[in-house]
């Protein structure tokens, strides 16, 4: 846990604001957690590659509702939005392709599509980037944006060795215009679990804000056990903060706020646990269609009551089961890593966490099933 609360930064935050009983800091950080938006711009041809790389970031195929389409149906100048319903702060932006026309003004370019305004910009190609997709690059950087990268889609008609030879030569061609220690990232637009993908976008949260970086992993299909372990590790770090709030309600003398308030909590992260994690029925069944299955076979995968569906009456039991059975010895480990004031409603924290945590487990656990059934990870 102590990793967890690291790599977020909120340890320290949420220990200040336990040691003041400043209820309001420790919801305005879980509310920084459950909502913050993220947008994401993808440049390059508007091919059949990048219309479907455009699905596989928001778990589609290209039969379903809202998705990218190829041959698009955009002007060749227009810009496109993706949002995803289910995160509504997570959206993609399809930019028109570069132009070849060697009059081609990157600065015109990012000033008409505000290039700016996106948290990063992924450049697509399926053979090598232009010239004029490195200067839109040059002058992003230039603007003191790092989250700029390029990114090789894979066709169907390409193999190891012509990916290779495609990587390659693309490195060449970044190296001929100046870029400083130039990387290329290997993409299956259909599979993002192969090739780079899942390197890049450690690159690429590296690079983001750290909120924003949290959106974008909460955001994306869960298509690897890897993604499964960070996104549990980020709803425990949510649960902490839900379980010092639990603390400090505690600590009010109001009857039944602590056990309202600690329900109604747990139902809004475990749901979004449940969405991110992809064990609804939607995602299910989008992620059926996406990869040929059946979705009957990936629903039946889900033992753990709140994979299936997050209702109050669950938490609730949960919640009353862990008051029950949080231990002397386990009270007294919190207890010793809380601040002093904080110490008398270590019990109600202790009673959350455990609750929330033994929820996200459980619900991993199902998600872990569904990514092996589907991509055959761990066979």
């Amino acid at each position: 846990m102590a990793d967890v609360l690291r790599s977020l930064n909120l340890l320290e935050t949420l220990k200040e604001s336990i040691e003041k009983n400043n209820i309001s800091d420790i919801r305005d950080a879980m509310e920084d957690m459950l909502i913050s938006r993220i947008n994401i711009a993808i440049v390059g041809e508007r091919k059949s590659e990048k219309a479907t790389f455009i699905n596989s970031l928001r778990g589609l195929s290209q039969d379903d509702e809202g998705s990218a389409r190829s041959p698009s149906s955009a002007a060749p100048e227009e810009l496109t939005v993706f949002p995803n319903p289910k995160h509504p702060d997570y959206r993609l932006f399809d930019l028109p392709p570069i132009s070849s026309d060697p009059t081609f003004q990157a600065e015109d370019y990012i000033e008409r599509f505000k290039a700016m305004r996106y948290n990063a910009i992924i450049i697509t190609f399926t053979e090598s980037p232009s010239v004029n997709s490195v200067a839109v690059w040059r002058e992003v950087r230039s603007l003191q944006k790092e989250t700029v990268y390029f990114v090789l889609l894979a066709s169907v008609k390409d193999t190891e060795k012509t990916l290779e030879v495609k990587k390659a030569k693309s490195l060449e061609v970044l190296k001929a215009e100046g870029v400083p220690l130039p990387k290329v990232f290997l993409v299956q637009p259909s599979a993002l679990e192969k090739l780079d993908f899942l390197m890049f976008l450690d690159v690429m949260r590296g690079d983001l804000p750290e909120i924003r970086a949290h959106a974008l992993l909460l955001a994306l299909p869960t298509f690897s056990k890897s993604l499964v372990t960070q996104k549990k590790d980020a709803f425990k770090a949510l649960v902490w903060a839900a379980a010092s709030l639990s603390g400090g309600v505690s600590a009010i003398p109001i009857p039944l706020v602590a056990s309202m308030v600690d329900a109604t909590v747990g139902v809004r992260i475990l749901t979004k646990a449940q969405i991110s994690l992809c064990l609804d029925d939607e995602s299910l069944q989008q992620l059926a269609r996406q990869r040929g299955l059946d979705p009957a076979r990936l629903k039946a995968l889900r033992t753990c009551a709140l994979s299936v569906e997050v209702s109050k009456s669950e938490v609730k039991r949960r919640l009353a089961e862990a008051e029950k059975d949080t231990s002397t010895a386990t009270t007294r480990l919190v207890e010793l890593a809380m601040p002093r004031h904080a110490r008398s409603v270590s019990r109600s924290f202790t009673a959350m966490l455990q609750a929330l945590n033994t929820a996200i487990d459980d619900m991993g656990a199902d998600a872990e099933k569904v990514v092996t059934m589907v991509t055959g990870e761990g066979q």
